[in-house]
């Protein structure tokens, strides 16, 4: 291994500001696509234009199309989304044939002027809802079948027992389980201001250009947020849930971030009402519900993990009342691609590794009974039993698992360690790096370069963006960005400083890659001193030292060295 750890000459004595900023791309990937398709859509119409308006509050991103062919390349292209598809009956005889067997396809919606006409017809296919004479019906029945998907993609990572032994090699995890519970740890530790509603506010308005209603809430948001209406504004149906449950199922760094004094006000009014609450649960073991579907590779996965853990990498609703759930999780098995699961969780209240809370009083919606838990809460499975031989409907049985769970701290522990740093920016670029999300990490690193003026953060800042570059294989920004951490650190430590010698190590593994072996050679050569003045004799890093000269004589064909 020809690199050693880069670690800053002096630790940093500030945390970088919270405004980190990045525009998302103009269209958020929302997992909900609604594709409308109709011959004579004329988008200079007026009605047309009230039609879409309509549409878009329930789902945000509509496409138009007015040609059947547009409407099926639409669906391959999306294939990762589920869609939904508003059809004139006209085109719909001819296109359904063609597109109800895409598994990216959830629903059918004939929109037409006579509604008893074609109902007969549209009993041949199950993915067809309804037909509909007005967009109003359209969009309750949308909102409903929305409901349900909102039930089934709430995002979990599940561990077998052999992955959680698995603590030395992180490789073999859902990076998801490491990104949710790192990105949680370190936006919970930042300060912010009135200025990151604002950001969030400009970043909302580029998602959501075109959406009127959408567009008025964000004003609204923007003016009147404050902490203590985290959750009034998580349970509202807008942007706030559409966005932060979306962002971190599908690890939307960008939008996690500008969305973290958000997620740190919901946690934090979820701790204080859980610190309220707890002592009326009078120490008793309590039940909440939640039911969802999953699709089958998901499910094959649970499966093989009884005894093991899952994790919501989301905030996660439930519910004290059982017949909810259980209609939710029949639903789910209804469909031919998914299992029906009736999540039954068993809570101890003296078990205190995540907060949840009874928020009726502080929902948007007063009726429900939900209980909501904290982001990445993780749960030991218990159970797995089948309900219905005739449905693909399954009970799974959960036990919350404690802080002193040796597994899971085992797990933890390995897992901060990979993300090294001594502020919370840090450890998140570290961890980017570990796990290969070059382009986020580059991201991070150059909003924080510009950030700083502290000269051991810039050096740590360049020698990263240089491991960025160096693992994308491009070898002329590697040397670029080493030699600038090189250029800061020679002004600011002793010529024979440790730090020195791995700058100089690094860009040497450079030239060495790109067949300059002269200057591999001089650089290092220049470690090599350092190492020798500062490590005893029989230190790792002069092997390493000595083996990186012998590596260049080698390659360069200079076998005898005097």
């Amino acid at each position: 291994m020809d690199s050693k750890p880069f670690k800053p000459s002096v630790k940093s004595s500030h945390e970088a500001a919270a405004s980190y900023v990045r525009q998302p791309r103009q269209r958020m990937p929302s997992n909900y696509l609604l594709v409308w398709i109709d011959a004579s859509i004329d988008q200079t119409n007026k009605d047309c234009k009230n039609t879409l308006a309509h549409l878009k509050n329930v789902i945000n991103d509509v496409i138009l199309c007015t040609q059947p062919d547009q409407c099926v390349q639409v669906l391959k292209q999306y294939a990762h989304e589920r869609a939904f598809v508003i059809i004139s009956s006209a085109l719909g005889q001819h296109l359904i044939p063609e597109i109800h067997g895409m598994p990216q396809l959830d629903a059918i919606y004939i929109f037409c002027g006579n509604k008893f006409r074609y109902q007969e017809w549209t009993q041949n296919w199950t993915k067809i809802k309804g037909v509909y004479t007005n967009v109003k019906d359209i969009c309750q029945a949308l909102q409903v079948a929305l409901k349900q998907c909102e039930q089934d993609t709430i995002a979990s990572t599940f561990l077998t027992i052999n992955e959680m032994a698995s603590t030395e090699n992180l490789n073999q995890l859902e990076p998801v389980f490491m990104y949710t519970q790192l990105f949680k740890e370190i936006l919970l530790e930042i300060e912010y201001d009135r200025k990151a509603i604002k950001n969030l506010a400009a970043c909302c308005r580029k998602v959501f250009s075109g959406n009127t209603i959408e567009l008025q809430l964000i004003n609204e948001f923007e003016h009147d947020y404050r902490p203590q209406k985290a959750i009034w504004w998580y349970t509202r149906e807008c942007f706030t849930y559409k966005m932060l449950n979306q962002a971190l199922r599908t690890l939307d760094a960008d939008i996690i971030i500008n969305m973290g004094f958000f997620l740190r006000d919901l946690h934090q009014q979820i701790q204080q009402l859980h610190e309220q609450q707890v002592s009326s649960y009078g120490g008793k073991y309590f039940v909440v519900y939640r039911g969802q579907g999953l699709i089958q590779l998901d499910f094959e996965k649970l499966q093989k993990i009884k005894g093991g853990l899952i994790s919501s990498n989301t905030f996660l609703p439930t519910s004290r009342d059982e017949k909810v759930s259980l209609e939710f999780a029949r639903r789910a098995s209804t469909r031919p691609d998914m299992v029906g699961i009736l999540f039954v969780m068993l809570i101890d209240p003296c078990i205190r590794s995540v907060p949840y809370a009874s928020i009726k009083e502080m929902s948007s919606f007063k009726k429900d009974d939900e209980i909501l838990f904290s982001m990445h809460t993780v749960f030991r499975v218990t159970a797995i039993k089948q309900m219905d031989n005739k449905n693909q409907l399954y009970q799974v049985e959960l036990q919350l698992t404690s802080d002193d769970d040796e597994q899971l701290r085992l797990l933890t522990d390995r897992i901060r360690e990979e993300a090294s740093g001594s502020t919370g920016w840090q450890r998140l670029g570290s961890l980017l790096l570990q796990i290969g999300q070059f382009n986020k990490a580059d991201e991070l690193y150059n909003v924080l370069l510009e950030q700083t003026s502290d000269e051991s953060e810039r050096t740590l800042y360049y020698n990263q963006l240089g491991s960025i570059h160096l693992n994308q294989g491009d070898y002329e920004k590697t040397v670029w960005f080493y030699e600038k951490a090189l250029e800061i650190q020679q002004k600011t430590v002793s010529s024979n400083h440790p730090s020195l010698a791995t700058l100089y190590n690094n860009i040497g593994m450079v030239y060495n890659k790109i067949g300059e072996y002269r200057k591999a050679l001089s650089f290092y050569g220049k470690a090599l001193e350092i190492d020798q003045k500062t490590l005893h004799s029989n230190h790792p890093y002069l092997a390493t030292s000595y083996n990186n000269i012998g590596n260049v004589y080698n390659k360069s064909g200079e076998y005898s060295v005097q």
